[in-house]
This record gives C-alpha cells, structure tokens and sequence, in this order.
C-alpha cells in the first residue's frame, strides 16, 4: 500500500514578493510583477520587460561566504527552502538526516556564469576562467546548496524538463515518499536566467512578448497574448509522509494524490496541436489520485501567453475533460509573475495550495477578450469557491507534459 503524502511547508521568492505571505497577498490584489529590465541594459533587444526578482539579498538569508560562491538561482532556492524548512517546524537535529531529501529542479542553472566566463575566456584566455565556474554553473546546485545549507543527506535530484521541472521535482518527490525512499522531501523549482543570452534566446525563438507596457505583455488565453515575459525566482514545497507529519504535530496544508506524465513525441518546442499528450498526463494524474474527471472544478494552467501553448491547452483540457470542461475554472499565474522556467510548475504548485487553503481562485489579471477558440472559463474576476481539487499542468520545451493533484486538507 503506497504511502499518503502531505504539504506541510512552503517556500517563496518571486517577482512580486519575497516569501509566500508577500507573494500570496499581492497574488489576491491581482498585482503584475512586470518592468524594464533592469538587470542589463536593453537597448539593442526587441524584449525590454521582464518579471524581476526585486529587493532580495542574499545575505539576509545565508552567510556572505556561503552566497558568494552561489549564482541568483541558488540563492533564490535556498532563501525559499530556509522559509520552508521553517514554515513546516522541521528540526533537522530529530529527523534522521538520510530520510530527508531534496527534489530541486532548474531549467537552465546559471547563464550568468556562462556569460561571464566566456566573456573572461575570450578576452583573456583559459587560464582566467574562475575554478568554481562549472560548480557554480551547473542546474543540480540547486539541490545540491539546499541539502549542503540544511544538512539533507537523504536523495538529491534535480529533474530538467525544461518549462515542466519544477511539476516533475513537486511529483518525483511524490513518488519517492510514497515508495518510502524518504519521509520528507523538500522539493520545487528555481530559475535566474534573466540574462542577455537568455532574452535573446527567447526572442529569437519568438516566445518572449515585445510589448512595452507591462499591462499587456503577459495576457494568458487573451486574444490579444503575444509571448510570455521571463520571470525569475524559486518556490519550495515540504513533502512529508502523512503519519511522520502527524507525529510531530505539524500543520499539514494540503494533501498530493496524483501526478500524471507523457510526451508528445511531435516538436522541440510546439505542444501537440491536437493536445493529447497534455490530455493524458492530465488523466493519468486523475486516474493516480482516484479521482473521476467531473469531480474537479479547478485547474491552474500552464497558460504562458504564448499563441501555441494556450490554444493546445486548451485543446488539452477539452479532450480531457469533454463536456465538463465548461465546467473548469481555469487561471494563469503566469498572468502576474511571468515564465519562471524551471521554477513555474513548484510556484503554481503552491498557489494552488494557497487557493485551496483559502476558497480563493485568483483572477487571470489581465484576461479581456477571448479567443475564438478560447471559450473555456479562464477567470477573468476572482472567484471565492470551496476549492476540493487542483490540478496544476506544466508543459515543456522537448514535448514534456506533467500534471499534479491536490486534495484539499481535512483533518
């Protein structure tokens, strides 16, 4: 019999808040984490918005020795996983080390360190490269920093599946508890790539939006969407066993039931147009939670604003669900914090927990006019409801489709 698994910790650094008390807030004020980029200077790119991590440092949340040898995206996960840690009560001096783990995933890792470093090696040859360039580059830091800072010893693995990361860091930590590999897993997502490769890559790519003013550039399933805005930022989950979570007395926030994945086998970066590989990893989270498609009333999309992604999944979800997708509230927040990459399925993750925790289904902030084919109900006001079920869907670059589903917490 596989073992129940609840949230009892959350985590957060994001475009527009801090901690997840900051985040939550300014998510029910509908605020957008939208502006100039102020990381480099713009000039010469098409894209000059971008969802920025702002007033964060470093060390408030670790020792300068510890922050001076980790690129943003680890610093990022380690300030949300020592909220986390906090938030869930966790005293690692009475768990036995090896049976707390880390699931941490990062799309990219640090393209800071990429260019600087090659910058270095062009100008000044092999010799000047920085000997902790590639420990401080590589995507799995991030995993590795958090058990490192908190003295996790149990498994360390950091999943890249591009945009669907941080859903498959939040699921693999899942099925490790439920196999009994772990009693706590902390798990999620982190990305810092708001770069000058990484903003020309993706506006080469035709993904990133060029709109100037920051009201109009992220507008999920809006007829009027033209990309998405790259956000940066981290968000942590504590996965624990259910009995140890009682144990010790811990508040539990919500309960994970399901986690469903698939490919589409079709195109590097298109989803399937017909939608059925976000279909299926949909169902299969249904089918793992044991719960039957007409009994869920909320989903918190992938939704990035992108003409492709939005139209396909919406596809998705019709095929999924048939006639009871009419039925669905379905939101973006994506909406007010941009494409956190590798962090976007660990922060929609917790949202959900946030949403479910208060009967509260946040806007699509921004949403005005629909598309023609775009005509489920995509939450253009707030809505206070009784939240039972969520199912956040994330969708990545390479064809990857990943699912997770949450029951709200009843004790």
């Amino acid at each position: 019999m596989s073992r129940r698994v609840v949230i009892t910790g959350l985590g957060a650094i994001t475009p527009i808040g801090n901690s997840v008390d900051e985040f939550w807030n300014a998510v029910k004020r509908g605020e957008i984490g939208f502006g100039e980029i102020t990381h480099f200077d713009t000039e010469e790119y098409k894209c000059h918005v971008a969802a920025e991590v702002k007033n964060f440092d470093a060390k408030e949340y670790m020792d300068f020795r510890s922050a001076k040898r980790m690129e943003p995206f680890c610093q990022y996960v380690v300030a949300a996983a020592k909220e986390a840690i906090s938030d869930a009560g966790i005293q690692m001096e009475q768990e036995d080390p090896y049976r707390v783990g880390t699931s941490i995933s990062s799309g990219i890792g640090s393209m800071q360190a990429m260019e600087r470093e090659n910058q270095k090696l062009m100008e000044k040859g092999p010799s000047r490269i920085n000997p902790l360039f590639i420990p401080m580059m590589i995507s799995n830091m991030a995993a590795g920093n958090v058990s490192i800072q908190f003295g996790l010893k149990g498994k360390s693995i950091n999943v890249v599946t591009a945009c669907t990361s941080g859903t498959n860091a939040v699921g693999e930590a899942f099925r490790t508890i439920q196999y009994g590999d772990a009693d706590i897993m902390v798990s999620g997502g982190t990305e810092g790539c708001i770069t000058p490769l990484g903003v020309a890559g993706f506006t080469a790519l035709t993904a990133l939006s060029t709109e100037s003013d920051p009201r109009k550039a992220s507008l999920p399933f809006d007829k009027n969407r033209s990309g998405f805005v790259m956000g940066e930022g981290a968000a942590i989950l504590i996965l624990e066993e259910l009995e140890h979570a009682k144990a010790r007395g811990a508040k539990i926030y919500a309960e994970v039931i399901g986690y469903g994945c698939s490919a589409d086998a079709y195109h590097i970066t298109s989803p399937a147009e017909d939608g059925a590989g976000a279909a299926r990893a949909m169902t299969n989270a249904l089918a793992d939670g044991g719960v039957r498609p007409e009994e869920l009333t909320y989903i918190n999309a992938h939704g990035t604003a992108t003409h492709h992604n939005d139209l396909f999944e919406t596809r998705a979800i019709k095929l999924a669900f048939g006639a009871h997708a009419d039925k669905l509230r379905i939101n973006s927040t994506k909406s007010m914090i941009g494409h956190l990459l590798g962090a976007a399925g660990a922060i929609e993750c917790l949202t959900c927990v946030k949403e479910m925790e208060e009967g509260y289904i946040h806007a699509t902030v921004g949403y005005e006019t629909p598309d023609e084919e775009l005509d489920l109900n995509y939450c253009k006001e707030a809505i206070q409801e009784d939240v039972p079920y969520a199912l956040s869907n994330s969708l990545g670059f390479g064809g990857h489709n990943a699912s997770i589903l949450l029951k709200k917490w009843e004790a």
